[in-house]
């Protein structure tokens, strides 16, 4: 009898310990898909950033990192709760035509663009349109991400305002690649490429290239944040994806956004409240 009577208390204890196993699990916590720009991930904010957010809100965060023309495609069709992404000229577009339900700046930082120490093509200042100039009039091997994402956006703007929109010489090459895939094609064959500085500090194949071009105030990355509109997608998690918004443009989410650094350099700068 008291071997029954122990065997049954176990069995008890086991019962209440898998029903608190799966409160806290996290399977049973609430989650939201967000599709955001790959320098977010690729720069190791999201592993800095979204921790914290779960440890606030009980909400975790499944991100799909795809450039921002993809990333705002996929919000489009529904398939993301929330977007955080960097061309805000098409972001106010989305919010326009009915896909988001409103815009808010996050943060920003700014491109930078790198190439060989060496620099052959001479690009060297902070001038990004007069060294798109060199580069297509010597023929400069530039490796472009081509991937309708924020920085292929910028990099476009830049050559339509160098001039040279429809004849970026033939060094030129397009990817259709994520920031690091390109950063690593252009650190194998010797090549430019624009990058946002986030992933240029968190990158480390980085052979002999080095920060060429930078402190040009059109070299200026902004990033915003926009929950899926629930009267085009009723299905999305507006209410959870809200819930991120309002936390990441609060004193606490800014903080944890200043907060990240590489080897003591500040990759992001807060600026919800400009």
């Amino acid at each position: 009898m008291k071997a029954s009577s122990e065997t049954f208390r176990a069995t008890c204890k086991a019962c209440v310990l898998v029903a608190l196993l799966s409160v806290f699990s996290p399977a049973s916590a609430e989650s939201i898909v967000m599709a955001s720009t790959t320098s977010t991930e690729q720069s190791g904010l999201f592993s800095h950033l979204l921790p914290a957010f779960t440890k606030a809100s009980g909400v975790e965060v499944k991100v799909v990192a795809q450039g921002t023309g993809q990333a705002l495609d996929t919000g489009r069709r529904g398939d993301a709760d929330v977007l955080f992404v960097h061309n805000q000229v098409a972001e106010e577009k989305f919010v326009a035509d009915g896909y988001g339900v409103k815009r808010f700046p996050v943060m920003y930082n700014d491109f930078v663009l790198v190439g060989p120490e060496a620099d052959p093509v001479g690009v060297r200042g902070n001038d990004i349109v007069a060294a798109l100039k060199k580069l297509a009039a010597a023929n400069g091997s530039f490796i472009s991400r081509g991937d309708k994402s924020g920085t292929h956006a910028a990099e476009l703007r830049y050559w339509k305002d160098a001039g040279s929109d429809s004849n970026k010489g033939t060094g030129y090459k397009e990817c259709g690649c994520g920031m690091g895939p390109a950063l690593n094609m252009a650190a194998s064959s010797g090549s430019y490429v624009l990058t946002d500085r986030g992933t240029w500090l968190n990158f480390k194949n980085r052979a002999d290239l080095k920060v060429l071009v930078e402190g040009d105030s059109r070299l200026f990355n902004q990033y915003g944040v926009m929950v899926i509109n629930p009267a085009k997608h009723p299905h999305v998690k507006a209410a959870e994806a809200q819930k991120f918004v309002d936390w990441v443009v609060s004193p606490a989410g800014q903080a944890e956004i200043a907060s990240y650094k590489i080897g003591g350099e500040q990759l992001f700068f807060p600026n919800a409240d400009k």
